[in-house]
């Protein structure tokens, strides 16, 4: 589902983007998209740095659990 929204762009490059056969609507989702998912990565790296930092502290301190049993 989509909604109609405004969107204030320069006047040139609406221009210039209709001379390309571009679309605007197309594009400003698509990136639009892309920064919520990079915002939400960092976030979730943010909230559970923490628990990172512990997790790689203890596989540095006692190597990793079960690693007589890799494969490789």
């Amino acid at each position: 589902m989509s909604k109609v929204t405004n969107l204030a762009l320069p006047d040139a490059l609406l221009v210039e983007a209709r001379a390309l056969g571009l679309d605007a609507a197309q594009i400003c989702e698509r990136v639009l998209r892309n920064e919520i998912a990079l915002v939400r990565t960092a976030q979730w790296r943010e909230d559970h740095r923490q628990a990172l930092m512990s997790s790689n502290d203890y596989v540095e301190h006692n190597g990793l659990p079960l690693e007589e049993f890799r494969q490789f």
